[in-house]
């Protein structure tokens, strides 16, 4: 073990959010509630509830304002919303949410085709949104898309990463959560990736989000443990997956990171049984079975 890996890591639960919006079904309000009060049982301490987004683009999350009215919410755990503009941040405000995040990317072509601009138009559009929300003491999280590969351009340059982080991270993000959105990234690749990172960001205001796409997900997590990050974004029973990649799985599953964890002796606070219920149940809810080995396993074996 790295002197430098932590020996406590928090688990950021996507699933909510990150997984369910990419599902084509729409999944029934009461269904996602019942999915986050479980997930507040489990021991996380943060669960991405929902998007405030146009519901013209993601109907998943149209009932993000409902979602955030009913679902049990606990002092100790928090709740972040996706904002990606002034009208998304008035709808969360109105919610109580406490923590909120908006998203760039690594790569030209991945924000033009996605969100029909560029990267400097798009963390423009970004700071009046991180302004106002740090006047009312809402804390904002910074997403960076594609750091390791792109659908359209291929490799990314270290970096351009770190160029964005550190725009992020200038304009008042307290978090950079870096995304392999296409899952291509290597243990190697991440590790250098990091290294050009935290040349501009703090390490500890650093998190990695990584994909399962071609099965590096915990090997790149672990390689980011192993330099030190302790912030990791998971989807319970891999909820979401990636459009821009054939065949790809999505997000990795937290209840197999959870595990890995464990089974290195780093703390994650969270009950893996607790979780692999919740994991049963929204798939359940989903009609198919969980994207994680881990869930599967147990179920198998009867836990």
């Amino acid at each position: 073990m790295a002197q430098t890996s932590p020996k406590h890591v928090k688990i950021v639960e996507v699933g909510p959010r990150d997984g369910l919006q990419n599902e084509k079904e729409l999944v029934p309000t009461k269904a996602k509630i019942e999915l986050i009060n479980r997930l507040s049982s489990t021991g996380l301490t943060t669960i991405e509830a929902s998007a405030f987004v146009s519901p013209k683009w993601v109907p998943q999350m149209a009932d993000a304002s409902d979602v955030l009215a009913q679902i049990e919410r606990k002092p100790h755990i928090s709740y972040p919303v996706l904002t990606p503009n002034m009208k998304g941040l008035e709808r969360a405000i109105a919610s109580g949410v406490k923590e909120i995040a908006v998203f760039g990317a690594a790569s030209e072509s991945f924000s033009q085709k996605n969100i029909n601009c560029s990267i400097k138009e798009s963390l423009e559009r970004f700071t009046p949104v991180i302004e106002t929300a740090k006047k009312a003491d809402i804390k904002v999280r910074g997403y960076v898309s594609c750091v390791l590969g792109c659908p359209y351009e291929g490799n990314i340059a270290p970096e351009k990463v770190a160029e964005v982080s550190q725009d992020l991270f200038d304009m008042g993000c307290t978090e950079i959560s870096l995304g392999d959105t296409i899952g291509v990234g290597t243990p190697l690749s991440t590790r250098r990736m990091i290294e050009a990172v935290t040349k501009r960001v703090p390490l500890e205001h650093i998190a990695g989000h990584y994909h399962d796409t071609y099965g590096q997900a915990l090997a790149n997590i672990y390689a980011s443990w192993d330099m030190g990050v302790s912030v990791f974004d998971t989807s319970v029973a891999g909820l979401g997956g990636c459009p821009y990649a054939k065949g790809a799985s999505g997000n990795v599953a937290t209840e197999d990171v959870v595990y890995m964890f464990d089974g290195m002796g780093v703390e994650t606070g969270v009950d893996l049984k607790k979780l692999v219920e919740a994991a049963w149940y929204i798939a359940g809810v989903l009609a198919k079975k969980p994207n994680s080995k881990l869930s599967r396993v147990m179920e198998i074996s009867g836990s």
